[in-house]
């Protein structure tokens, strides 16, 4: 017989399952065992009377281990857990876990990079099967979207020769007799596939950033969600595509995983309403003022700082009832040399604000090849980037496109840190496991 999981099992139906063990009750004449897998749980009933045979194995079982068992499903109003039990008559251990180093006291949380040193075991709580299931979910459901709307997936080489697009904050790495570095985007092959005709691609991979943030939304490696398209008339066209993609797969998600996130997490998963307000920075400093007396000094008033970017989520919901804000007019300065710019020199591009946090950076590109040049100089970044600037000589449409991370948008649905909304956390002081 063949192991079906937990939510695939049969009532009134021989089953043979397998997990690891949430709980034991080995009593005198009774066994309860709770089992769970990656789909859900299921209450083992052992009458030591009727399987003497099974008492050796009982013994042995602890908390974590991992098991198969094969029996009758049968329902049980006594059961609070589904209403229904397997009564086993075979149990197999497959391992035997020792005690978990990463339990708390009751009522107490264990230190974050405790479980990070132990992440593993720490993963088997149901509130991060449930994070991960709906990370996956939300991942496929921005794929299906551009799918639908002809993108091709590419996958770019994490491996370059320049340093960067911005000339810092990026890991050198031996390669052969030189060095190479690790890509801090897909930036510039995304708009490589613009050249090559691309049209429409995206990408899902991962993104080095070599700098040491010490906060509740960076790592210095992460997930980004990356798409480009061409033939574009504004960069409010990627804004738009921006806003579509991103209600198609939180409606997806509310649909599917709504009632459990409540449930576990007692959070909404509030689906956005189409179109997602817009302020240009200007605006968006004169009202944080207004409204809030927050005041900046004019120097930094080219960029979105952090207590700006935490007071957006605020200001949004005041201002329109909604939970996301674009914000546009950032300084040229304050932006990468690729960003096309307006008759006023300012750049075509936006962040998009999301519960206090920016979740993207998107913008037209600059594909006109002395344009382009200029701007890579201004910055001094000509060089670096020659290989980059090659892709515009022999013909490119205009485009643009934006990176969204997949784990801040975690950890943002979740309203949890980076380290927590991460498989596996990457920041300055730690590179295991």
């Amino acid at each position: 017989m063949k192991r079906v999981m937990l939510k695939n099992i049969e009532l009134g139906k021989e089953n043979k399952v397998a997990g690891f063990v949430e709980n034991i009750r080995n009593k005198k004449t009774m066994c309860f065992i709770v089992l769970k897998d990656v789909s859900g749980k299921l209450q083992l009933t052992i009458e030591k009377e009727k399987h003497p045979e099974l008492i050796e194995t009982l013994d042995q079982i602890t908390v974590d281990s991992v098991i198969e068992a094969q029996g009758l499903i049968v329902e049980s109003e006594y059961v609070k857990l589904n209403h229904m039990e397997m009564y086993p008559d075979t149990i197999v251990v497959h391992s035997i876990a020792a005690p978990s180093p990463i339990v708390a006291p009751k009522g107490e949380e264990t230190n974050i990079d405790l479980r990070l040193d132990y992440r593993w075991i720490d993963l088997r709580t149901d509130k991060n099967t449930l994070m991960f299931q709906v990370q996956s979910h939300f991942v496929s459901k921005c794929r299906e979207f551009l799918l639908k709307r002809d993108f091709i997936e590419i996958h770019s080489p994490k491996l370059i020769g320049a340093e960067s697009e911005t000339g810092a904050g990026v890991f050198k790495v031996e390669y052969f007799d030189g060095n190479a570095y690790l890509a801090q985007s897909p930036q510039f092959y995304k708009q490589m596939a613009m050249a090559a005709g691309f049209e429409r691609i995206f990408e899902s991979g991962p993104v080095f950033r070599a700098e040491k943030f010490a906060s509740r939304k960076h790592a210095t490696e992460f997930t980004g969600f990356d798409l480009e398209f061409s033939y574009i008339e504004s960069f409010h066209d990627v804004m738009h595509m921006e806003e579509e993609m991103l209600t198609y797969a939180l409606k997806a998600v509310a649909e599917t995983y709504g009632d459990k996130i409540k449930e576990v997490y007692g959070l909404d998963v509030i689906v956005p309403t189409l179109p997602f307000p817009v302020m240009d920075l200007k605006e968006v400093y004169a009202e944080l003022e207004k409204r809030y007396g927050y005041q900046v000094p004019e120097s930094e008033k080219g960029d979105l700082t952090t207590e700006g970017e935490r007071l957006c989520q605020r200001l949004s919901l005041d201002k329109f009832g909604h939970e996301f804000l674009f914000v546009t007019g950032y300084h040229k300065e304050n932006r990468a040399f690729y960003h096309m710019r307006d008759e006023h020199d300012v750049p075509c591009g936006y962040d998009l604000i999301w519960k206090g946090c920016e979740i993207t950076t998107g913008a037209q590109r600059e594909h006109r090849y002395e344009i382009l040049k200029k701007q890579a100089l201004e910055k001094g970044l000509e060089k670096d980037v020659e290989f980059y600037l090659d892709f515009f000589k022999y013909g490119c449409p205009p485009h643009g496109g934006f990176g969204i991370g997949v784990d801040r948008i975690t950890m943002l649905i979740f309203e949890e840190g980076i380290k927590d909304a991460m498989f596996i956390f990457r920041g300055p002081d730690r590179l295991n496991p």
